[in-house]
């Protein structure tokens, strides 16, 4: 694949595209923490039910059902 004459090898190590994937990172690394704060052990338990969520509402119901 090609994307504006360049290959797609070489778009990976771009700066703009490092600087992304290290901006992503640290987004998934604070929105774990977050996760881990807010339902601790029961992190585990919600990457399943995550798999029945169907929308923010079954989330909150969960969250109010381990509080």
């Amino acid at each position: 694949m090609v994307i504006a004459g360049i290959p797609r090898e070489e778009i990976r190590h771009t700066r703009a595209v490092q600087d992304w994937l290290g901006e992503a990172r640290e987004a998934a690394k604070m929105t774990l923490r977050l996760l881990n704060r807010r339902c601790g052990p029961q992190s585990e338990a919600l990457a399943d039910a995550l798999l029945d969520f169907q929308g923010p509402a079954d989330l909150a119901s969960w969250l109010a059902a381990i509080s």
